[in-house]
This record gives structure tokens, sequence and C-alpha cells, in this order.
């Protein structure tokens, strides 16, 4: 009897170990393959049986959940969807995430393991995590006067802070409501197909992922260039620049706007504010590819790892390019391209003295209690050129604004500086341009800059001689400043 009670026992202990061994197949092994299968709904189920975290603008929510009682419980909603959706992005039960709430959410969702101090108990007896919050560095005041100013035209806006690379605003218009597709069902699926059919792309952040030709606003990087490499070192000496300007290698003739400008051999400081096609279109050849390039890669082209932190499109300028197609570049025309967030760059280092810093969203992530897990630490992304060199360009955007194609976005009491930009587009130049505007203003002249900002305007609609930097854009900018310097 007593071998017969062995053997059964023995049999026991193989059957126990055999499904020991099963049950970490199947939980373990084959964990991240069950997880994947697109017929596993408790993952689904779990997402969203629970509030998401919120996204905070000058600490108050603009984001929320609401309860629909359904298998996928909570539904995200959005306050002032539409100004805040190229901040936010959105949450979509049936089309995912999309920026913001996709470069966090983990915090969001209540995945990330810094959400809780026991990670290897929660993940073995399955207690959610509450989600966290993220807090961005965007200021309410500012980026509702950027959507108001915009009055619906098809454009952008981004603005930052220029010592410390906080983005005060991103605007994008025409936009859209998130909340009208974070659902699942017959409104959600028809929302989302009118957004995506739509002609206007209204779900299109144009100020972080389209990319424009910047017309004249990128004689802001030539200016510097040129004066960094030394073929510039007095910006009231005449130079060499004939009117029109032959480009090289070509039979074509660089021309300028306005014949009456005087931009014949004209000095650096009068070219920058009257805007010369011609002398900036020499300057870049004079400054050749390699500098060119070097500088332009400085303030942020070319550059895929930016993340803000969703990623901006690449803004581009052509490292391979012959001497016709430079000096149509060094007036940002031909291939080059960029972002109204890098555009936002470039005045940014301008106004801080030489340095760009890091351009970033997210001031810090918090647990449910506001605890932080992760404060964005403020970092210089470039010394892109010395103090003198800033303090000409200063110089010659002030001027530019005071006396030149800038004067709309003049403050008064305030120093402005800027640059207009129209930019050529289309086949032979023959679409409607784009009005380009970027800035900066501080208090005084000794006082550090409070805002950097780029505004492009597509204005598809309007009269051709209508559309220039000044008159579209530029107005957009002074909005913004003012916002900022509550005047």
């Amino acid at each position: 009897m007593i071998p017969y009670a062995r053997r059964a026992a023995a049999l026991c202990l193989l059957l126990l170990a055999a499904l020991l061994v099963n049950a970490v197949r199947i939980q373990v092994v084959r964990a991240p393959a069950y997880d994947g299968n697109p017929a596993n709904r408790r993952l689904l189920i779990d997402r969203y049986g629970q509030p998401r975290g919120d996204i905070l603008v000058g600490n108050r929510p603009v984001t929320g959940s609401r309860s629909t009682g359904a298998q996928l419980d909570f539904v995200r909603t959005y306050a002032d969807g539409p100004v805040y959706a190229p901040v936010t992005g959105f949450s979509s039960q049936t089309y995912g995430t999309a920026l913001l709430e996709a470069a966090e959410d983990e915090v969001l969702s209540g995945t990330s393991p810094g959400l809780s101090g026991l990670a290897l108990w929660n993940a073995v007896s399955r207690q959610p995590q509450r989600p966290g919050h993220v807090r961005t560095t965007i200021d309410p005041a500012v980026q509702k006067a950027a959507y108001r100013a915009m009055n619906g035209r098809k454009g952008a806006v981004a603005a930052l802070d220029p010592a410390t690379g906080r983005i005060l605003a991103l605007v994008s218009t025409p936009s859209y409501d998130p909340g009208t597709i974070a659902g699942t069902g017959p409104a959600a699926l028809g929302a989302w197909r009118r957004l995506v059919a739509a002609e206007d792309q209204p779900m299109l952040n144009r100020a972080l992922r389209q990319t424009y030709p910047p017309g004249s606003t990128f004689k802001t990087v030539t200016a510097v260039a040129a004066l960094v490499s030394g073929v510039v070192d007095d910006v009231d000496e005449p130079t060499d620049s004939p009117d029109p300007f032959p480009l090289p290698g070509s039979t074509t003739a660089l021309r300028n706007e306005s014949a009456s400008a005087g931009c014949e051999d004209a000095p650096l400081r009068h070219a920058f504010v009257v805007s010369c096609n011609t002398v900036f279109g020499k300057l870049g050849d004079d400054v050749g590819l390699r500098a060119m390039r070097e500088t332009a890669e400085a303030f942020g082209f070319n550059d895929p790892s930016l993340a803000v932190p969703s990623r901006p499109a690449v803004s581009v300028f052509d490292r391979r390019m012959d001497r016709a197609q430079l000096a149509l570049s060094s007036i940002g025309q031909y291939d080059t391209r960029a972002t109204p967030l890098q555009m936002a760059m470039v005045a940014a280092a301008v106004a801080n003295d030489g340095t760009l810093m890091y351009p970033h969203l997210v001031d810090r992530t918090t647990d449910a209690a506001g605890l932080p897990l992760e404060v964005t630490a403020e970092r210089a992304y470039r010394q892109v050129m010395d103090g003198a060199v800033a303090h000409v360009m200063q110089d010659l955007m002030v001027a530019a604004v005071r006396h030149g194609t800038g004067r709309d976005a003049d403050l008064p009491g305030v120093v402005v500086g800027g640059k207009t930009g129209t930019a050529q587009h289309g086949e032979d130049n023959r679409e409607n341009p784009f009005a380009w505007f970027i800035a900066w203003a501080k208090e005084s002249r000794g006082a550090p800059a409070k805002v950097a900002v780029a505004v492009v305007v597509e204005d598809a609609a309007a009269d051709r001689a209508d559309i220039s930097g000044g008159g579209k854009a530029a107005p957009v900018a002074r909005a913004v400043m003012r916002a900022v310097l509550g005047r």
C-alpha cells in the first residue's frame, strides 16, 4: 500500500510542478504576447477604468475625465480644447494619443514606475497606480492672447522665455476640440473623419510639426554668420553688393522687392532694416556653405534629436548646395525650411546675448498628491554667438522695428527687436507668400528679454500685395509681447 501512496504523491507533485511551470509560461514568458494581442481588452479596460491624470496650465487643469458607465469607463475631456490642442494633443479611446498626451502617457495613465514606491508589489498584486499630473510652462494669458490675435487665420505662434527656454505659448490655427474624438462610437468616428478630411487641416500642429520657407526672417541667421565669420566687421560700412545680384553659376539675377530701397552696396544695418535680398544673398555666398551651415545648426536646424518633449519637425538648411542655391537659402528661400518654434529659437538666442536655451514645454511631472516626480532643468542648447555679436544683432533688430518693416510690432516704453519675412512658395512662386515675423521684447536695454516670439500667417485668401510679415504677422507678435509684459 505504501508504494502506491508514494507513487500517487510523486504524480501529484509532478502535476503541481507542471501547473507552476505553465503558470510561469503564461504569466511571465507569454505575457508580452498576450498583452499585445488585439483581442485582449484587459489592458484597455484597466487603462480607462480610472480617471487619467491632468495636464496643467498656470496651475489649473485644462484636461479632465468623465465616467460613461461603459466598459471603457473614463473618457478624456478638455477645457478650452481648441486653444490648448497644440499643447495637449489628444487622448482617444479609439485613436490613441498625440503630442503631450503621448509624450507623458506613462505619468498620465498611471503606468510610470516612478508613481509607486512599491513597484514590485503593484506588479504582483495588479493594484492600479493613481495617475500623476503634468504641469506645463504655458502662460494661459499669453496662449489666449496669441489665439485671439490669430483670429482664425491659418498659421501658428510660438513664444519662449529666452532666459530659461520655457515655452510660453504654442498656437496653431485653425484648431479643433480634442474632446470630440476622445471616446468610441459613431460620434467620435464621425468627428475624426471630418477633421482628417478638412481642407484646412485643423489637426496639424503648425507650431511644431509644419515647416515653412522662413523668408527674410532667416536673414537674421545670415547676419549672425557674416559677423561671426568676420565677413562683416562693421555694420555701417558699405558692402560690395550689386543690385541686382547675379546668382553665381546662373543666368538668373536676385532682385529686391523695391527698387527705391537703396540696396546697392548697402551697409548691413541698412540692408537689415529694409530687408535687401541682394545684400544677404551675396553675404551668404561670401560666408560660404560650411560657415552658413554651422551657424544655422547652432540655432537648431538639422537637429532630429530636439524634443520639448514632443518632437517637432526637423528644420532644414541643406548641407549640399551650389553657390546660387546657397545665395537663395541665405534669404530663407530655396529648400530652407523652419518651424515657428525654430524661428522663435533664433530670436531667443539673439535676445539672450547669444546663448540659446533648450526649449521645453513641461515644467514638472508630479504624483497624484502633487509631489514632484521629475522637474525639468533649464539648460543651454548652444552658445550661438558671443555677447558682442548678439548686442550688434539686437541693435539691428531694434532698428528694423523702429525704422523699418517691423513698425507694427513696436510697443511704447519697451525695447522691441524684430525681423519681418515674406516667404515665396509654390510653383514659380505663384502662390500667395507666407507672412512671417520674429521678435523679442525687454523692459529696457540693460534688462533681460522677457519673450521671444515667431508668427507665421498662411493667408491664402488675401490679396498678394496685402501680405507681408509687417502687416499680417507683426500685430500678432505685438499682442503676444503685450501679454507677457502686462502692457
